[in-house]
């Protein structure tokens, strides 16, 4: 397929709005750098519908984070109107958004994710949080938003309120001690791993998009052999939820070398600070030239699918 025009959307209503601004911007700079002829539209203005029937795209680049955009709501959208997309489709998307089915499938897959239970309400705790710490985040968001790490039982209540001021469900998540790692997906192939060292206490919102939040190791300092697992168990976790063209996946090697797998991100961030496109740069791709192969994978692998 000669795509003619690309449609970025951007923005969108989420708590992540911002950074999605930062994310399509990003993007349809660099496409324009490759002669794609490309317009930015934003899914968070009331006409957004009207302005991307007339737009007459024939490929949209979803920059979207979090609920309406990473969750499936904007693929099922695109498939209807018979437009194009960059990254996973509807169900891979839904799935990889919620991290309770998520979860599920990571252990039917017998892919090792740190323990969990769902949580509902303040009043209703989980026998999970017997044990600390413990994690405490929303089901259903991204970019580290509502995400407490407890250390004592006088914040459970807090944090659980805060979790479920996002979603109406939580998770409480058995807390892993060591060293952060995501892995971007490339179609089939798992690019260099990312080790990250968070200025705060985890890879937070700050972490994640403030300039020198964190630092980012390429490699990681870790054996070559875990190195290559953590890959393996990257792709394995994209392909047992669906993912196709692009994901990153985040997970902990604890002290033992055991590794876990907490979550996989279908559309990672593309901004200045972003992991994906920095592992993408060290194994040799452009930036342009990875989102040119994120495109060429995404029309490919849908259509084999």
């Amino acid at each position: 397929m000669k795509i003619k025009k690309i449609g970025v959307i951007y923005g969108g209503k989420s708590s992540e709005r911002e950074v999605s601004l930062k994310t399509g911007a990003a993007i349809a700079k660099a496409l324009k750098k490759e002669k794609f002829s490309t317009v930015l539209i934003d899914s968070g203005k009331k006409d957004f519908i009207k302005k991307l029937l007339l737009s007459k795209i024939d490929f949209a680049f979803i920059a979207l984070h979090g609920p309406f955009g990473e969750d499936g709501t904007m693929q099922g959208l695109l498939e209807i109107l018979g437009i194009s997309y960059s990254g996973s489709g509807v169900l891979a998307s839904a799935l990889a958004m919620n991290k309770i089915y998520s979860k599920k499938i990571f252990e039917s897959e017998n892919i090792p994710t740190p323990k969990w239970q769902v949580i509902t309400s303040v009043s209703r705790l989980p026998s999970t949080i017997s044990r600390l710490p413990v994690v405490i985040k929303p089901a259903k968001q991204g970019s580290a938003i509502g995400i407490t790490i407890v250390r004592k039982k006088s914040q459970l209540k807090k944090a659980i309120k805060n979790a479920l001021k996002y979603d109406d469900e939580a998770i409480a998540e058995e807390y892993i001690e060591g060293t952060e790692i995501t892995v971007p997906i490339l179609g089939a192939q798992p690019l260099s791993p990312i080790e990250i060292i968070p200025k705060n206490e985890f890879y937070d919102f700050y972490s994640k998009y403030a300039a020198g939040g964190s630092w980012h190791l390429i490699p990681p300092r870790l054996s070559q052999k875990i190195i290559y697992k953590v890959k393996q168990l990257g792709f394995l976790a994209h392909k047992s939820l669906g993912c196709r063209a692009m994901s990153r996946v985040d997970m902990i090697v604890d002290r033992k070398n055991k590794i876990y797998v907490l979550e996989v991100n279908t559309i990672p961030g593309m901004t200045a600070t972003s992991l994906f496109p920095e592992s993408a740069k060290y194994d040799g791709y452009t930036f342009g030239k990875l989102l040119k192969k994120i495109i060429e994978l995404s029309l490919n692998e849908k259509t084999q699918s």
